[in-house]
């Protein structure tokens, strides 16, 4: 149905042969994860994949770092990292809002 796009991990699928396997290009994005890049007479047009989720977690960091760079990063850094999306992600506590220079 589809082709991996050189260099990528998202999958090349005919704007046509979305359009027919539509129920299984979900399927796929659901289970697996996958991005498809749709194309139109060879050129790419749009992009179906996973919808973006809230919280960044430490483990989509280090894919995105090894992604990036093709090497994992130091135990220090990672460990840093970890620290301060744990910070982040922490629960709020309703009507206080002292550390937050936003509001």
């Amino acid at each position: 149905m589809s082709k991996r796009r050189e260099g990528s991990r998202s999958r090349a699928v005919s704007a046509t042969e979305a359009a027919r396997s539509f129920g299984e290009v979900l399927t796929a994005v659901l289970e697996e994860r996958a991005t498809y890049v749709v194309e139109r007479h060879g050129k790419p047009v749009a992009r179906i994949g996973p919808a973006e989720e809230g919280d960044f977690r430490l483990g989509d960091f280090l894919e995105l770092v090894r992604s990036r760079a093709g090497r994992s990063a130091g135990p220090e850094f990672a460990c840093a990292v970890r620290e301060g999306i744990e910070f982040l992600n922490r629960p709020g506590v309703p009507g206080d809002d002292r550390g937050h220079r936003d509001r």
